[in-house]
């Protein structure tokens, strides 16, 4: 086992990557000689140089554009945008192209793309840079979404990703990048398809995923001081959803709360909630509970951010709730 952060983490999964497969290489705003905007790719350029650690113009559009083109190629491209924002400049080449040629070829083209972009507020850098719409692009078939929340996924899913022969969107909590964590030795490669319990519980079960994993675990041990055993499970991918996890937990605990960053209207809660009501209805004993962020552009100040922004404390009281319930 090593310990790294979870930057370390990413920025070990695309060196792994390049080694191996000379097919592989990343291009985005900042990438190169800047290390990137959040420092993932710093010293890549140096190892690799400019032909695979490529700099892009400010146009997302353009240069997740020539991604998929180069994926069509025959390539192993990793694009990173800076933050979720910014990927809706290039949505059109997102859904209508990257998420779609698998289907309108009739199967003869993939587009094995990896699109790295952070996500989640916390950090103070207001509204523009601290959305959470990961639960957007759940929303397209041909896409696979993931949200590493541990330092061991983080490397071990990029891994997994850049093995998927259709695109897949990674979506990192920008207030994750310092958190420091175990790996283990290899490239620890992850499984795509399958949830993870990561604090078992028989009380009630709490869904989280990416950065609100730590905020479920923070309150389980919040609420086993006040006698609730909470079961905690990490989603990791978020399309295609692993039901079968959540629905076998919800069996043995008989109660829910989903922990979403995303707003609540329309939000990824509402969908894990609606699977829930689906499959295991006559399972539950209480109403699906959901803490989500207020519905507002996230604020910049930092006492404003943390009141729109699901805590430790909203999980707890949701929790009680539904445990109360009946």
């Amino acid at each position: 086992m090593t310990t790294m952060t979870y930057r370390e983490a990413m920025r070990e999964a695309i060196r792994q990557a390049m080694r191996a497969d000379d097919r592989v290489f990343l291009m985005g705003e900042d990438v190169g000689r800047y290390g990137g905007s959040f420092g993932v790719s710093l010293g890549l350029l140096e190892e690799f140089g400019p032909e695979r650690i490529r700099d892009t113009p400010l146009s997302e559009s353009a240069f997740v554009g020539a991604g998929i083109g180069a994926a069509l190629g025959g390539l192993r491209p990793i694009v990173e945008i800076m933050t979720v924002n910014f990927s809706l400049l290039a949505l059109d080449q997102i859904l209508n192209n990257a998420a779609t040629l698998r289907h309108m070829s009739g199967g003869q083209f993939g587009v094995p793309l990896v699109i790295r972009m952070t996500t989640g507020g916390g950090r103070q850098l207001a509204a523009q840079h601290s959305h959470s719409l990961e639960g957007w692009y759940a929303h397209i078939p041909g896409l696979r979404v993931i949200a590493p929340a541990t330092v061991a996924d983080a490397r071990g899913m990029l891994a997994a990703a850049l093995d998927d022969p259709d695109p897949v969107l990674i979506f990192e909590h920008g207030g994750l990048y310092n958190v420091s964590g175990e790996v283990p030795d290899g490239d620890g490669r992850a499984d795509l398809d399958r949830a993870v319990v990561r604090r078992p519980g028989r009380d009630v079960t709490v869904v989280a995923y990416g950065g609100t994993v730590g905020t479920a675990l923070t309150a389980a041990q919040d609420l086993a001081h006040d006698g609730v055993d909470a079961e905690v499970i990490d989603l990791r991918t978020l399309r295609p959803l692993d039901d079968a996890t959540v629905i076998g937990s919800v069996a043995r605990t008989h109660r829910a709360v989903v922990v979403d960053e995303g707003w609540r209207s329309g939000s990824f809660a509402a969908e894990v909630s609606a699977r829930i009501m689906e499959q295991a209805f006559y399972e539950l004993d209480a109403p699906v509970g959901r803490v989500c962020t207020a519905e507002v552009p996230i604020p910049y100040a930092r006492h404003l951010e943390e009141a729109a922004l699901p805590q430790p404390s909203d999980v707890r009281t949701a929790v009680h709730e539904v445990v109360g319930h009946g």
